[in-house]
């Protein structure tokens, strides 16, 4: 009697994040049926997003194709959509294509790493005039209003409301917003510098206002303090102990020890929080599971949710104390998809996950960032040479690779900004939030 073949087991991975990614490659010649699910056809390296947003690089640099990355695993089906709910009882997902269609997907194993949203600690309209910056469209968006502000100061007789062009105002002072603020200041200062006629760019002013005692806090002091004296020397103005209490299409209030201000500035950043997706709150609705206040599920120490040991949550979902970064992902992802190896063999997990910190590094300015890596901290121009090879090496994709450095070549050791362009779209948007004509087409 010839018996039945036997199913493979089914790994749903959702999200092409750091931790995904990791987590499907891991898999690749593991006897398992991977499925991942993923919103967009793309994996974002977001550690170079925002020199998208500064002109450096362009989107596809920074956002490869996913099915391309991961075209030779012959046990991976990509499925574009978005995971909105899990049914643990049955062991499938709620897929919503782009279309509108659901479908249901099964699983043996699910690992969910759908990374992490932006926080706006429930003042969500703020985020119309303060855009966030972590997809690929966040990139563009605000590319198109830094260099918009530009040209509308150039175009304004009023000084004031000149001025108001030529402010950035970026709220939260970690990675982003600290590279964010670096990146406007060479904008202004260097990259920008004599194309424009009636425009004083030297007038530029660049604020980073953070409720917290330091810069880039995550950071060890000695590095916090470094960043904050390069920070000063480019001319952004530093406010810490400083809440953000409105914003607006003018400007921004802000309170601190001193009182309140306003603000005027037309193009504002928010760089100051993140938080689980909504998915994360469905997920522990139906495991049963506790979150964190960010709405992070708090799991077991193999990753695992309690009472659900067929469920991994990796990266930003998971309430580990562990910074936000892409190792964490990496790493989470990889153990993940070795423990199901593991189970599949017959050898349950003997150790629980344990992230390998490999360090934090930000970068400031062209030839200035700060790294700490274990008890050694770097800062200067060997900091920013450590920043430029560790995001090298980790960059998906050859060609990638090689574009990138080019692009690096001109930017730092030129004055050009290579990515410059907004559609016509994009700047009659601009246009319309500046209450001046749009553009014709």
């Amino acid at each position: 009697m010839t018996e039945a073949p036997t199913t493979k087991h089914r790994v749903v991975v959702v999200g092409a994040g750091f931790g995904g990614l990791f987590a499907t490659k891991t898999l690749r010649r593991v006897p398992v049926s991977v499925t991942l699910i993923n919103g967009t056809t793309y994996h974002l390296f977001e550690p170079l997003l925002y020199q998208v947003a500064t002109g450096i690089l362009s989107e596809g640099e920074v956002a490869p194709p996913v099915r391309e990355i991961l075209r030779h695993h012959d046990n991976l089906d990509i499925q574009l959509g978005w995971v909105t709910d899990v049914d643990v009882a049955q062991k499938t997902v709620l897929v919503n294509a782009p279309d509108g269609r659901e479908r249901r997907v099964p699983y043996d194993s699910l690992i969910v790493a759908a990374g992490a949203r932006n926080s706006y600690f429930g003042n969500d309209g703020f985020a119309e005039h303060a855009p966030s910056l972590k997809n690929i469209d966040d990139a563009l968006e605000l590319r198109s209003r830094i260099f918009h502000a530009f040209e509308m100061a150039e175009l304004e007789e009023d000084s004031e409301a000149r001025q108001r062009w030529l402010t950035f105002v970026l709220i939260g002072a970690g990675p982003t917003g600290v590279e964010m603020a670096g990146q406007i200041a060479e904008l202004a200062h260097r990259a920008l510098k004599g194309q424009y006629r009636h425009a004083d760019l030297t007038q530029t002013r660049i604020i980073l206002v953070d409720a917290a005692d330091r810069v880039l806090p995550a950071f060890d002091p000695p590095m916090s303090h470094a960043a904050l004296k390069r920070l000063s020397t480019m001319g952004v103005d530093v406010r810490l102990n400083t809440r953000v209490v409105d914003v607006d299409a003018d400007g921004v209030k802000v309170d601190s020890a001193g009182g309140g201000e306003r603000i005027e500035a037309r193009t504002k950043i928010w760089a100051a929080g993140v938080a689980a997706p909504t998915l994360g709150h469905r997920i522990a609705e139906a495991a049963g599971a506790e979150t964190d206040r960010a709405g992070r599920i708090r799991v077991n120490p193999d990753l695992t949710i309690p009472g659900h040991p067929e469920i991994f949550v990796v990266g930003d979902m998971a309430a580990l104390d562990l910074p936000g970064v892409a190792q964490v992902a990496m790493q989470g992802g990889r153990y993940a998809a070795r423990v199901i190896k593991g189970r599949l063999a017959g050898r349950p997990p003997t150790k629980p996950f344990r992230y390998f910190d490999k360090g934090n590094m930000a970068t400031i300015s062209r030839f200035s960032a700060v790294a700490n890596v274990g008890k050694l901290h770097f800062s200067g121009v060997l900091g920013w040479l450590m920043w430029l090879g560790v995001h090298l090496f980790y960059l998906i994709g050859f060609k990638n690779k090689v574009t990138t450095l080019m692009h690096w070549v001109v930017t730092f050791l030129g004055r050009g900004r290579p990515q410059r362009i907004a559609t016509t779209q994009q700047i009659n948007a601009r246009n319309a939030l500046s209450r001046t004509p749009p553009v014709p087409s």
